[in-house]
């Protein structure tokens, strides 16, 4: 990231490689040929701090290019892995935590986002003998951290915010700390040349994280793009977005997700919006009229706050280089 500069992002929105999840060994170890022979030695615990060692290399940058009172928000789970005869969790989430702590940022209320599984086997260990079962992991974190002191908007900036309002009905909802109501997607990508498995994160996750944490024309970076879900939620949302990702192969999927997105667009907004109106005809049913109107879109809306919110529509995407689009709103 040496070329973006120094305080220049006003949002990370990223999920990165999970250390001593078996699907990125391989990964992990071609950083840090280190790493393979301490999994090779069933030496898990330094496998794991070396794996987390690689992860503050692009922390550290994050520190770097992310603007005073920007937000970090990392999707992160642990691990429970057996090396050799040893069962145990690797806390990913405190070793992050802790080290953006060291780098001087403020740490928010983390969400946990909770993913349920139906396996009838999801217990792990002993079955009904006690001690040595274990507790299933189902759930992932998402950790949230300031650089600096609350953010400080000029008069143009403050216009932009107050058209990136969200519904008071989604403020209850995304504002809580647990999000069960999430689902993941599927994991297979259906191109034979890519990995069996993305770990992709579900577009409404990181929707949700870039409308609560940033404005619109804010610069939106994720260092792990994956699939390009950050980006596209960026798109949707009316932010710029900064994406890397290192696996060439990935490039075919975003392309083809972004050639859809207009349309996907479009669908986001009016089910928002459709969800708000169903919300208000039920708070007025039951607590009376609303008396704030929308002055854009002539709806009622539960508070002043909401008065200016905007969504505004692409027009048209269009591919300005190999590695760059350009999207224009009406």
């Amino acid at each position: 990231m040496s070329e973006l500069p120094s305080e220049s992002v006003n949002l990370i929105v990223t999920s990165p490689p999970y250390p001593m999840i078996e699907m990125w060994d391989e990964l992990f170890s071609g950083l840090n040929p280190q790493i393979g022979n301490a999994l090779n030695k069933e030496n898990g615990m330094m496998a794991y701090k070396l794996m987390n060692e690689e992860l503050n290399k692009v922390w550290k940058e994050i520190n770097r290019v992310l603007a005073h009172g920007g937000i970090a928000c990392i999707n992160i789970g642990d691990a429970t892995r057996k090396i050799g005869n040893t069962f145990q969790l690797y806390s990913n989430h405190s070793r992050i935590t802790h080290y953006f702590e060291e780098m001087g940022f403020k740490v928010l209320p983390v969400i946990l986002w909770r993913k349920g599984t139906n396996k009838p086997t999801k217990y792990m260990g002993s079955g009904m003998l006690p001690p040595s079962a274990y507790v299933t992991l189902e759930h992932e974190y998402i950790l949230i951290f300031r650089r600096g002191d609350n953010r400080r908007f000029s008069p143009k900036e403050r216009i932009r915010r107050q058209k990136s309002a969200f519904f008071w009905e989604e403020r209850n909802l995304w504002f809580s700390d647990i999000w069960n109501d999430l689902r993941g997607i599927s994991q297979e990508l259906n191109h034979e040349d890519l990995r069996d498995r993305s770990a992709a994160f579900p577009f409404e996750l990181a929707y949700r994280l870039i409308n609560m944490y940033s404005i619109q024309g804010d610069v939106v970076l994720d260092p792990f793009a994956g699939t390009g879900t950050t980006m596209l939620a960026a798109m949707c949302t009316a932010r710029n977005s900064i994406a890397y990702e290192l696996e060439q192969s990935f490039k075919k999927v975003i392309d083809w997700r972004v050639s859809e997105l207009l349309e996907f667009a479009e669908q986001i907004v009016r089910e928002r919006i459709e969800k708000h109106l169903s919300y208000i005809e039920e708070r007025e049913k039951h607590k009376g009229e609303v008396k704030y109107i929308s002055k854009v879109y002539g709806f009622k809306v539960i508070s002043k706050q909401e008065t200016n919110i905007l969504f505004p529509p692409i027009d048209t995407i269009r591919a300005t280089s190999a590695n760059e689009f350009e999207v224009k709103y009406q």
